[in-house]
């Protein structure tokens, strides 16, 4: 939720002629990360957390991406995207970490 929103205030500062391109794309992927996290855990299954787990990691690549790219172009400096791709990368390790527990757990 703190990436979602670090993420909403960066592109708060976006052209608005970003606003249904690139701004609309990191906002969207970055709340996808904590919301298939939530959804997953909501689904009271193992299983199914797991899979909700991997799909917000691949949300988390998606974000980095659309972040670099937003670099990449122009949109924004190196050192504006930095703190949130930090904050990619820690989240990406805890997520691992978190589905290699859970798949060790008996019956998963």
């Amino acid at each position: 939720m703190d990436l979602a929103a670090e993420c909403y205030r960066l592109t708060g500062g976006f052209p608005r002629t970003e606003m249904f391109g690139m701004t609309s794309q990191i906002r969207r992927a970055s709340s996808s990360v904590a919301a298939n996290i939530a959804e997953g855990y909501g689904r009271q299954s193992t299983g199914s957390y797991v899979h909700f787990l991997r799909v917000s990691q691949g949300s988390l690549k998606e974000l980095e991406t659309h972040l670099l790219l937003a670099e990449r172009v122009g949109i924004v400096s190196a050192d504006a995207v930095a703190a949130p791709l930090e904050s990619c990368e820690a989240i990406g390790r805890k997520l691992v970490a978190l589905v290699r527990s859970l798949e060790r757990e008996p019956g998963a």
